[in-house]
């Protein structure tokens, strides 16, 4: 339902009401965001507000980008339903979201082939480091969610903590 919600959708889908201060801490009084959507395939990120998506973005996934996370290491973004579950205002990247992987499902699949399923998967702008690495591959994080520092700073203040995120391949 949610997939073809997005694809139906029509327009750029980037109105929103984020304000800007200077500083990387925006503020947001649009409609409030329900959930996101990530689509590894098309590269893309949406922020809808029930049925309607009010942003898109481009994104940047892990250095192996196709197919689940598995363990720890293996360059994949996780694919399945998790929540927002914390924000970090000095992450290296400019800031982040995380993302509550690993599920119990997510451990006990790594923990069956002897492996750690890793963690600190986020959302997160680019940083130093990610502005120089993005300019050589698209794919470049350890299993996160890039996109560009003024994006995360909109993306940083329009979620809450426990709003779901839906990964699709």
């Amino acid at each position: 339902m949610v997939i073809a919600t997005v694809a139906a959708c029509g327009g750029d889908g980037n109105r929103s009401s984020v304000s800007t201060s200077g500083s990387k801490f925006r503020s947001y009084s649009g409609p409030p965001v329900t959930q996101v959507v990530i689509k590894k395939g098309d590269r893309k990120l949406y922020l809808i507000s029930g049925k309607t998506p009010i942003k898109t973005y481009k994104i940047g996934l892990g250095n192996e980008p196709v197919g689940t996370k598995r363990y720890e290491g293996d360059g994949k973004t996780p694919e399945g339903l998790y929540f927002i579950d914390r924000f970090n205002p000095n992450s290296r990247y400019h800031l982040s979201v995380g993302i509550s992987y690993p599920s119990p499902q997510d451990v006990a699949q790594a923990t069956a082939i002897g492996k750690r399923p890793g963690g600190d998967i986020f959302i997160h702008g680019l940083g130093p480091e990610g502005r120089v690495l993005s300019k050589e591959k698209q794919d470049w994080t350890a299993g996160c969610i890039a996109i560009d520092d003024g994006e995360i700073e909109e993306v940083y203040a329009m979620l809450k903590p426990g709003v779901p995120i839906f990964i699709y391949p």
